[in-house]
């Protein structure tokens, strides 16, 4: 299969917009269309009618484990609150911000919830944060979030300074990711005496081959709660609540970086952050940049030829 339609709603595009900004496909200009974006060997465009049009060799994977899964699959929250009673269940959910992006630190954030909870992060809309392509509505809800009684939430940012240390001593990012997951839960596990029921679980993403690799960063008191790490965990709740929290942080912590260092700091990972980080290195040099950024990324070799000029 080299193409595929589809018919989509705007809340549907929507999702799909966000997912495709935050992946490795470029905007382009396609005309009568909304948005179109490509990469190579796929084309995704949807237009004004609502008719959505993917074309490439990549059209089948696409379909199969993206567009499918993560948008014409995704149910409303209320359906399956209703339908699934494990998500009316005592929890916490977690997730994190900033894994996929050069500048700016990586975020981890857990969230509590119970049947009230749910059913009211369900009506202040709350979804999987890269679902949200404007950071607006992230601060509107993650604002709605902490608002929310009963509600008992931690947020643990990793500045680039540490995560720099912490990569070189652990050499894994889904070691670090780890050590901040089991961070959040430790929090929250000391805030049990506000958690009404007291939680069953903890849901995470698939980040790790094993949940042992958190299991065995947790203390005492975190190993005594189930950890379920499962694909498509943002499809939850609470795990959804997390990573619109953990995306809040991000972006306003991203924002300051960039008012310190008086340069625009994409998010992401691409030949605008490579054009980015080149400038900031000939401004600032490599040791400003260890504040910003998150040098394994393979951005900082390819912009080595400007230390050079900056040093």
């Amino acid at each position: 299969m080299t193409s595929h339609t589809a018919k989509l709603t705007p809340d549907q595009a929507e999702t799909l917009r966000g997912i495709l900004a935050k992946r490795d496909f470029e905007s382009a200009e396609v005309p009568h269309a909304v948005f179109s974006y490509k990469r190579p060997k796929l084309a995704v465009t949807w237009y004004k009618s609502g008719k959505l049009l993917i074309q490439g060799k990549g059209t089948q994977e696409f379909v199969e484990f993206t567009l499918e899964p993560e948008v014409l699959g995704q149910a409303a929250f209320a359906d399956a609150l209703d339908a699934q009673p494990e998500q009316l269940e005592p929890r916490i959910g977690v997730d994190e911000s900033g894994k996929g992006d050069f500048f700016g630190p990586l975020v981890v954030a857990g969230v509590y919830v119970n049947e009230p909870v749910a059913r009211a992060l369900d009506s202040l809309g709350v979804k999987d944060s890269k679902a949200i392509t404007s950071d607006k509505k992230i601060a509107a809800l993650a604002k709605g979030i902490r608002g929310t009684p009963g509600c008992v939430y931690s947020v643990v940012p990793i500045g680039n300074a540490s995560y720099n240390r912490l990569y070189q001593k652990m050499r894994n990012v889904n070691k670090i990711l780890a050590w901040g997951h089991a961070r959040v839960i430790e929090n929250l596990l000391g805030q049990r005496y506000r958690m009404e029921p007291p939680p069953l679980r903890a849901i995470s993403d698939q980040f790790a081959r094993s949940k042992a690799t958190i299991q065995s960063a947790l203390m005492e008191e975190g190993r005594q709660l189930k950890l379920v790490q499962m694909h498509k965990a943002e499809s939850d709740i609470a795990v959804a609540a997390a990573s619109i929290l953990a995306r809040d942080i991000f972006v306003q912590r991203l924002a300051a970086l960039g008012q310190e260092f008086d340069l625009e700091l994409p998010k992401g990972a691409s030949s605008k952050v490579d054009a980015a980080g080149a400038a900031f290195l000939k401004k600032h040099g490599m040791a400003k940049l260890g504040q910003t950024a998150k040098l394994h990324f393979r951005t900082t070799q390819k912009i080595q030829p400007q230390l050079g000029q900056a040093e």
